[in-house]
């Protein structure tokens, strides 16, 4: 697999989305899965405010996500089954704006899809709209996809055998996010203005319809729950 990252000139808030990612994938090829920061597909949807005071950041966060905890450093957030910190409202890059998440990324990835298929005439071709996030207990941000069309996000194990042929029961990769993180790491956190990545040869199954919701899941099943209540009465 290869993830390059694709070097842009400044996007402006308001531009057309569509045009712009055309100036810099002239030559896709089927296969590929191509890699949009979320924060230019916010800035072509007008989804961003002037920078205020922390009060007013903090009335745009809470209404931005569907849980919100204050902690020492951010507020804790879920939105769109997703943890992060701010509900993904950032300052990062936004040139005295604060930048929000795009309305739908789904939808968003399947509109991009839509667009390049036709534009190139393919069959198999994703699309991710990536985010950075930070992990419980570790240093350091990784990626995320907030929403990806043209490719299954979850691949599963559990009908198959581990080397010494050892039946799996829970095991499955989330391909979406794995994904999202290459792709983070060649694009770059500060000014190496790479809103943009292409990959290729993804061991991915491609398909033309996305479970939205395959990566979720209940936080009365998810694995770390125990621990969380468990620290919550200490």
């Amino acid at each position: 697999m290869i993830t390059k990252q694709i070097k842009t000139r400044l996007f402006q808030p308001r531009e057309k989305l569509l045009p712009f990612i055309d100036k810099y994938l002239k030559n896709l090829k089927e296969n590929s899965i191509v890699v949009v920061t979320s924060k230019i597909v916010a800035l072509s949807e007008g989804r961003f405010v002037d920078k205020t005071d922390e009060e007013a950041k903090a009335k745009i966060i809470e209404q931005e996500c569907e849980f919100v905890l204050q902690t020492k450093y951010v507020c804790l957030t879920i939105k769109d089954g997703i943890v992060m910190a701010n509900a993904g409202v950032d300052e990062s890059n936004g040139n005295g704006k604060i930048i929000l998440l795009p309305k739908d990324s789904f939808e968003s990835a399947k509109k991009i899809r839509n667009h390049l298929r036709q534009k190139h005439g393919l069959k198999n071709l994703g699309v991710i709209l990536t985010d950075s996030r930070s992990m419980p207990l570790r240093s350091g941000i990784t990626g995320v996809a907030l929403g990806y069309a043209g490719f299954k996000g979850l691949k599963d194990y559990t009908k198959r055998s581990d080397i010494f042929d050892r039946p799996f029961h829970f095991s499955r990769v989330d391909m979406a996010d794995s994904l999202a993180t290459s792709a983070v790491l060649c694009m770059g956190e500060g000014n190496e203005q790479c809103p943009l990545a292409l990959i290729t040869d993804a061991p991915v199954e491609f398909c033309d319809r996305t479970n939205r919701n395959e990566l979720k899941i209940d936080i009365e099943d998810d694995i770390y729950k125990p621990m969380f209540d468990a620290i919550g009465k200490k």
